[in-house]
């Protein structure tokens, strides 16, 4: 990834979840990661629209991740002794509301930048969860976060360098982004305990994992300078190309487009040969 583990961890002080006594903020917390990873599923979209083969493996791998992520979830409610329940209103617009258009749009505000928060907030309960299990499940998990978050990171990054007015419409959507985990985490202060030592420290946090999202928007290329440096009519100008340019391309969505089926032969997966151990996995397979 272009940010290390190091880069993405936030100092709780020592601060600690108890499974018993922070059943429901847990439990709360473990139904809106569920509802991302179900909507992850919709990661089979991308399958049918991937650009190339080396894409749509990558997704049909993804997939599979996403049901498992919805297992690990289901089952550490149970250790909870907790029930599924509805995701906040605003876990559901970053998720479903946002729901990208193209390709491009998919691997820069799903896989890069949204993914990257889930990566750091499941970061953060793994360093402050006091129960085993818990840690266990998910550091398996966040493995598997990583690839999506760097995948998403590398293939952003080639679309900027080859398209550069993709940027704008890009960052502009990231603006857009980044304002509703402001607004989550403006709810979280204000309707979860404040006193609690390690929501206490939710507002430095949040605003660590906004640098963090900055960070990884220069390194990507699609933001040119610090948010700090972005005049509010700058920013207002990128979001306006972003919804704008999304609603001018609506019709041309649905006109056909070339699929992978018609584009196969071009792909550099097909004409390149396959490497020697890439030979050895398909024997193995067969």
């Amino acid at each position: 990834m272009l940010l290390t583990r190091e880069e993405m961890t936030f100092d709780f002080g020592g601060a600690r979840l108890d499974p018993a006594g922070d059943r429901k903020l847990l439990a709360w917390m473990m139904n809106q990661f569920l509802y991302g990873e179900v909507t992850g599923i919709q990661c089979g979209h991308w399958l049918y629209g991937a650009p190339d083969l080396e894409a749509a493996r990558f997704f049909s791998r993804q997939a599979v991740e996403e049901f498992q992520h919805v297992d690990n979830f289901l089952r550490i409610l149970e250790l909870l002794g907790e029930r599924p329940a509805e995701a906040h209103g605003l876990v559901r617009f970053l998720t479903s509301g946002m729901m990208p258009s193209t390709f491009e749009e998919h691997v820069c505000l799903e896989m890069a930048l949204g993914e990257g928060f889930v990566l750091m907030a499941l970061y953060a309960i793994i360093d402050t969860v006091a129960h085993e299990e818990i840690r266990a499940i998910l550091t398996r998990a966040v493995k598997q976060e990583e690839r999506h978050v760097d995948f998403g990171e590398r293939r952003t990054a080639a679309a900027v360098r080859q398209r550069p007015a993709l940027r704008r419409r890009l960052l502009g959507l990231s603006l857009v982004s980044t304002w509703g985990v402001r607004r989550l985490g403006a709810f979280m202060r204000k309707r979860l305990p404040a006193e609690h030592p390690v929501l206490s420290a939710l507002p430095g946090f949040l605003r660590f994992t906004v640098d963090c999202a900055e960070k990884r928007l220069l390194r990507m290329g699609v933001l040119k300078r610090p948010f700090a440096e972005l005049g509010a009519l700058e920013k207002t100008a990128n979001v306006a190309e972003a919804y704008g340019t999304s609603l001018l391309s609506a019709p041309l969505r649905l006109l056909p487009r070339k699929r992978l089926t018609d584009t196969y032969l071009r792909d550099a997966a097909v004409r390149q040969p396959a490497a020697p151990e890439d030979k050895e996995h398909v024997r193995l397979v067969r």
